[in-house]
């Protein structure tokens, strides 16, 4: 009786597993709707809607990094400096437009073309020089922190001296008395766009199949050089977007911005489910990873907890989220 119930056990544990491996978003959505249950019955104050809309546009600015960073891990990579590129394009388009009376959009098209070429620099680094990309991005991060704290001088620009463009991504509208950010409506249809390209198109296939195998992929016809070289610049791209998100957020640019969230947007990607070993997961379980912390530390600070302990909270969701990830991986085996 006792080996039947075992057997049972293991053939229940086994098809989550494939379950899981399957639908990478699953578990880290149950995870989501578990901590806002458990949240909302700890404060009354969490459902909201003023709480809710603060969450939201704290997600917005990681959320979108999240999206970049994501098709960087898809391929087996890993992109430190894609905080730094953020705040150097945010400076480039507020400090262009405060400074030369440059309209809006072309700023914002200068500061698009900038945070392009520091992705492409990235993965010029990564496929010609083939260096790992943790150490290339590494390497990254300072040289984009020192052009950004030089570009500026080390001093925030004002809202008030920028184009109302570069500022709409922090205006709001109201839903059911929340306020929402555009923003937040803009994470949301970048989000929607990349996990249709990812799943409907041949370069999203090709991002997959060289993050699951470079070799493999590389023999079979993909031209795997090209494809993370692309996946670099369009990681780049959207970096700029989170840096117009970032510049509507706090209503300026300042050069000590956003200093953690390159590590934030790899906690968004890693909780999201999607593997640090490439080839699995999907940009919408990244939104789910990001609204995850942001739950979770807003959650915690309004159950009075200290800042050291959400931190470390963070800290064991990121070391359990791995763990289940090399649990999954074992699918493959």
């Amino acid at each position: 009786m006792t080996v039947v119930v075992e057997e049972r056990d293991r053939s229940l544990l086994t098809r989550v597993q494939h379950l899981l491996h399957a639908q990478a978003t699953i578990g880290p959505a149950v995870v989501l709707l578990a901590s806002v249950i458990v949240f909302a019955l700890l404060s009354d104050r969490f459902l909201t809607p003023g709480n809710i809309s603060l969450i939201l546009q704290q997600v917005a600015v990681v959320g979108t990094l999240a999206v970049g960073q994501t098709i960087v891990i898809l391929t087996a990579g890993i992109d430190l400096s894609c905080g730094a590129i953020m705040v150097l394009t945010s400076i480039v388009m507020a400090k262009v437009a405060a400074e030369t009376g440059l309209p809006g959009l072309p700023a914002l098209l200068l500061g698009f073309l900038v945070g392009t070429v520091c992705g492409l620099l990235n993965g010029l680094l990564v496929t010609r020089l083939k260096l790992p990309p943790f150490i290339v991005t590494l390497g990254t991060l300072n040289v984009f922190f020192a052009l950004n704290l030089w570009y500026s001088g080390s001093a925030t620009i004002r809202g008030t001296d920028m184009p109302s463009l570069l500022l709409w991504t922090g205006q709001t509208f109201t839903v059911g008395g929340t306020r929402i950010t555009y923003g937040s409506i803009m994470l949301v249809l970048l989000v929607a766009a990349m996990a249709f390209v990812l799943k409907n198109t041949a370069w999203g296939r090709h991002v997959y199949s060289t993050g699951d195998d470079l070799e493999a992929s590389r023999l079979s016809g993909i031209r795997t050089a090209r494809v993370l070289l692309s996946v670099y610049a369009t990681a780049g791209l959207i970096y700029a977007v989170a840096a117009w998100t970032l510049i509507g957020r706090i209503a300026s640019a300042s050069p000590q911005a956003g200093q953690t969230d390159n590590l934030d947007s790899i906690t968004a990607v890693v909780i999201g489910g999607t593997s640090l070993f490439g080839g699995r997961g999907a940009v919408v379980g990244s939104l789910i990873g990001a609204l995850i912390v942001g739950v979770f530390r807003n959650g915690l600070a309004l159950a009075g907890v200290d800042v050291l302990w959400q931190t470390m909270a963070v800290g064991v969701l990121i070391i359990v989220a791995v763990s289940l990830d090399q649990w999954i991986r074992k699918v493959k085996a």
